[in-house]
């Protein structure tokens, strides 16, 4: 199945920014590192967001969980940096 509503999603540049490319967030440092390895910074953001939104669009979801903070849905697939190409 596709993430519902995948058509739909909003990436947010403060979940990118002060997340996923933070060298000192305490849980997204390793996430920040993989990340920053493939060219991605906080100045060029939106690119990461769109490389997402287009991996949930061409990609079906492999897991769901139910968190704590709601449901949780997995997808697996290659990430276009638009940097280095496919990973």
């Amino acid at each position: 199945m596709k993430l519902p509503n995948y058509q739909y999603a909003i990436v947010r540049q403060a979940k990118i920014t002060d997340y996923l490319l933070s060298l000192s967030h305490s849980s997204g440092r390793s996430k920040a590192k993989f990340f920053r390895s493939y060219g991605f910074t906080g100045e060029r953001w939106p690119e990461l967001a769109q490389a997402f939104k287009t991996l949930v669009a061409n990609y079906e979801v492999t897991k769901v969980e139910l968190t704590k903070f709601g449901t949780r849905y997995v997808v697996e697939g290659l990430l276009n940096t638009q940097i280095h190409g496919i990973l």
